[in-house]
């Protein structure tokens, strides 16, 4: 019998091209799959899924490594992050192709959208997985793509901090699906934040997308954990409160997922 940590969730096996994963479940309505960062599925990262199912979503999150359930802590974080690198599934230093776990990914969001239906699916990426959303967008049926402090490539090199570990031809796909479809791109990051998602990553996503791209950029005093460096903005930088600019953001992905995905339900929530 496999333990659920996470009871207000179901569970099941999705396998695609022979690889079989667990996903994890919950909601009804549009469907969003929400992608982990490291080091897995934290009780940070089940909250924010919590706040999707709130918001009116179907959540499909799948494991894609490390534990489920726990609290996160900077060592777990680390010791991950390196088991993560050395990985086949991973492509931690590629500017200009995506990591080969976004063909698996992009299998989930297409049995996410074969089984609800509706408009179309929201992808959300966090940290390793947060530029993820650039090349699931390949698919017509990803139509609310959020980058959540995109880490990948890491930025060991000034070309690696701009970089946005997506194909050319996925960036094209990307610029003509907005000139064609109205596809919009929603990122969030901190200002401050040296270590993975620097500011020159957003700058290339303005000039890659236009308009397609709205890039939210926080203080980086207003992220909770500030004993560490800013990093994560919808997971453990949040603080939780009305008022806090990480809540407002968290506030404008939901908002942002609502007005892609079921328009007649969305409200007219912004962030500048």
């Amino acid at each position: 019998m496999v333990v659920n940590h996470l009871p207000d969730f179901t569970q099941f096996d999705f396998t695609y091209q022979g690889v079989q994963r667990r996903v994890y479940r919950s909601g009804t309505g549009p469907a969003v799959v929400v992608m982990h960062e490291v080091p897995g599925i934290t009780a940070e990262v089940a909250r924010f899924a919590r706040k999707v199912v709130g918001a009116g979503m179907t959540v499909f999150m799948p494991r894609l490594f490390g534990r489920v359930g726990m609290k996160t802590n900077p060592v777990e974080r680390m010791v991950q992050l390196g088991r993560v690198c050395i990985s086949n599934e991973f492509a931690c230093l590629a500017e200009n192709r995506a990591s080969p776990i976004t063909e698996w990914l992009r299998g989930l969001a297409k049995h996410a959208y074969d089984e609800i239906g509706g408009r179309g699916v929201g992808v959300v990426g966090m940290c390793v997985t947060g530029n993820f959303a650039l090349t699931m967008a390949l698919d017509p049926w990803v139509i609310a793509p959020v980058l959540g402090h995109p880490s990948f490539p890491l930025p060991v090199t000034r070309a690696k901090a701009a970089a946005v570990h997506a194909t050319p031809q996925a960036m094209a796909n990307a610029r003509r699906r907005i000139d064609e479809e109205g596809l919009r791109f929603l990122g969030v990051r901190f200002h401050g934040d040296a270590l993975f998602c620097r500011a020159a990553r957003f700058a290339t996503l303005r000039r890659e997308l236009g308009d397609g791209f709205e890039g939210i950029e926080l203080p980086a005093k207003s992220s909770k954990a500030n004993t560490e460096p800013p990093h994560s903005v919808l997971t453990i930088g949040l603080i939780d409160r009305e008022g806090e600019p990480t809540r407002a953001a968290v506030d404008r992905v939901l908002g942002f997922l609502r007005e892609r995905l079921d328009p007649k339900h969305a409200t007219s929530s912004s962030l500048t």
